[in-house]
């Protein structure tokens, strides 16, 4: 629900990862593609790749709805201070969950909100940590046939099965492992008058 003064919501993304979070309280929000450049700069760390990407999203398509509310967002999943890509397809994804066994994945979520009322812009970055149980191949390929999660970042869905190969989660907000920070961008939404159920 929205209420009726407040700008439009767009939200900055194609992820139907994210779509469907918004989903889970907005009836009413646009989407739009970006279309950025998301390679790392010399000399960026994760963070500060994750929080840029995050508020250049917003800012592109702000560009062209400077009449909207804009959530942009990126999420990168990290190992031993590497960055971990969207696998793409199965044999990526399998060496990703091997290099992932026995080991804790860093998960950054950045959010940025523009607000076209007031031009002021809202950012917040979320870390999860997964820590992976010791797997083999034969876990690794019946998991990946299962979920097919050769979209996501580490090569595994939260919401799907994804569980079979963690011993523990730890993170402030569960939803941001999914793509968004559910927790802060309501937070964030109610302090800017939309009327949330």
């Amino acid at each position: 629900m929205q209420n009726l003064s407040a700008p439009q919501i767009v939200l900055a993304s194609a992820s139907r990862y994210r779509q469907g979070l918004l989903d889970r309280f907005l009836s009413d929000y646009e989407t739009l593609t970006p279309g950025i450049d998301e390679s790392a700069q010399p000399g960026e760390n994760a963070d500060e790749l994750t929080r840029r990407l995050a508020r250049a999203k917003a800012e592109m398509v702000s560009g062209t709805r400077r009449d909207a509310l804009i959530i942009g967002s990126d999420q990168l999943a990290v190992l031993d201070d590497d960055v971990l890509g969207k696998p793409g397809n199965h044999q990526r994804a399998v060496e990703q969950l091997l290099a992932a066994s026995g080991k804790t994945l860093r998960f950054l979520t950045a959010v940025c909100v523009l607000d076209p009322v007031t031009r002021t812009r809202y950012e917040h970055i979320d870390e999860t940590t997964v820590r992976f149980r010791q797997f083999d191949r034969r876990l690794a390929d019946a998991y990946l046939h299962h979920d097919e999660p050769y979209d996501c970042a580490g090569s595994f869905k939260i919401e799907g099965a994804g569980f079979v190969l963690f011993e523990s989660v730890n993170t402030d907000d569960p939803t941001a492992l999914i793509g968004l920070p559910m927790i802060w961008l309501a937070g964030t939404l109610k302090e800017l008058g939309y009327l949330l159920p």
